[in-house]
């Protein structure tokens, strides 16, 4: 694996060098070595693909036969007979929503595929990629994201926000497009043969399988950076290169995935970005979802004249789990403030509140407590930003009654009074802190999402 992370590296460097070089030779990156490493990447007792093989399944007992496997999968791909399986299509509700969002579970041995390719598209591909891009990037997160948004409010002469939602981004995701924009910077023929097949894989649902015209399946494990780079020939490089020397007044693309903001100074270069956007985006298959696209009026000026009004009554707008509204600090200034969502508070709560409602009477209270306090942790370690004490505190809180709630319905008996709650499991409970301080120039600490 050594070996293979040098090559890597000279491709990352020789990358960064010339942004114009076009790799001609990257296919054998994906050696027996390579696939053997990536194996101790994969996340085990996660769900498995059509196949029905798990991890630890694929890999036998003590991984005796990961080697022969993999040794097999590199033949196959060398003699151009390798076939990806379709992805399982499983849904997860959406926020808010009675529909469900589709995800895509490939098999093990294509996840092993999977991870190998998308280190070899990082390593041609980081470098060119913008500032405005923070999802699914080394050193980058949603936190990254949402603090460049707090600073270019409170920095920049911002008055209007851009909220911008493109529907079913990962289902529409054009073939062609999607690899011309990866010619740009490859020209191997194996490797572009090895994702077109993995983009025409197809789908198994519910027994059927359909075939994939279009889209990359969301949640595989190649999917985000390959919507990354659709994007940045799409959206980032056009903003900046096409739309913003137009503007008359500042503009910045803040986005993560395909989730993304653009603040504007004026209403004019806003409505001007979105009628340039829909026509942008129909040239590659995609629209924006009339629905959740919107300008807000928000920013310093809007608040001194909500302030010299005395209606203290701002417009907000949802990026990324938060509520982002004009406040007011302990000193009287202007402030950028985060808070949870309404929906993303509430979809937590009902899905802790119908887990404990399954688990109190299957699994002892000793041994579903500690996943409780994990769901918590992991709660207040996304959350966890400057100026959401209030609700966390609030969710921490819910989350306590409806513990409480749920141990006394074990039985048709009472088996813990307040009292007895507080003393012993109480304590217990994480406290809310703030993890992502971004009133500061340096953050408390990075806890990736």
């Amino acid at each position: 694996m050594k070996h293979t992370s040098e090559k890597l590296m000279r491709v990352a460097e020789l990358a960064r060098r010339d942004r114009k070089l076009k790799f001609t030779s990257l296919a054998h990156l994906i050696n027996e070595e390579n696939l053997t490493a990536c194996y101790g990447l994969l996340k085990k007792r996660r769900a498995c693909g059509v196949d029905g093989v798990t991890v630890e399944e694929y890999a036998g007992k003590d991984c005796k036969e990961l080697r022969p496997k993999v040794k097999a999968l590199v033949e196959r791909m060398k003699a151009q007979t390798y076939q990806p399986q379709p992805v399982r299509r499983v849904y997860i509700p959406k926020p808010g929503k009675q529909e469900k969002r589709p995800l895509g579970i490939p098999s093990v041995e294509d996840k092993l595929v999977q991870i190998a390719l998308k280190a070899i598209l990082e390593a041609i591909y980081e470098p060119d990629f913008l500032d405005c891009s923070h999802g699914f990037r080394p050193k980058r997160s949603c936190h990254t994201a949402i603090n460049r948004l707090d600073k270019v409010m409170m920095q920049k002469p911002i008055n209007h926000v851009v909220e911008v939602d493109i529907s079913n981004f990962f289902d529409k995701v054009n073939h062609y497009w999607l690899l011309r924009c990866l010619e740009e910077r490859i020209k191997d023929p194996k490797l572009l043969g090895l994702i077109r097949k993995f983009l025409k894989a197809g789908v198994m649902d519910e027994g059927r399988r359909h075939e994939s015209p279009e889209g990359t399946p969301q949640g595989g494990v190649v999917s985000p950076v390959l919507a990354n780079i659709y994007l940045h020939y799409v959206l980032d490089l056009w903003f900046e290169a096409s739309f913003k020397p137009k503007c008359r007044g500042y503009v910045e693309l803040i986005r993560y995935c395909d989730d993304f903001v653009v603040t504007c100074a004026s209403r004019k270069d806003a409505e001007a970005f979105l009628s340039a956007l829909r026509e942008r985006l129909s040239k590659f298959g995609l629209q924006v979802s009339e629905e959740k696209t919107r300008i807000v009026q928000v920013g310093r000026k809007s608040w001194q004249e909500s302030s010299n009004t005395g209606k203290q009554k701002w417009e907000s707008f949802n990026f990324l789990g938060f509520t982002h509204y004009c406040g007011t600090s302990r000193r009287g200034k202007f402030i950028m403030g985060h808070k949870t969502s309404k929906i993303n508070l509430a979809r937590k709560l009902k899905e802790i509140n119908a887990w404990l409602k399954q688990v109190r009477s299957q699994v002892a209270l000793k041994d579903w407590w500690p996943i409780l306090l994990a769901k918590i942790q992991g709660h207040y370690n996304y959350f966890g930003i400057s100026g959401n004490m209030r609700w966390m505190t609030q969710f921490g809180w819910a989350v306590n009654r409806l513990a409480f709630k749920w141990i006394n319905r074990r039985s048709q008996k009472k088996s813990m009074n307040w009292m007895h709650y507080r003393e012993h499991l109480v304590p217990t409970l994480p406290a809310p802190r703030i993890y992502h301080n971004l009133y500061t120039l340096s953050p408390v600490r990075s806890v990736p999402c």
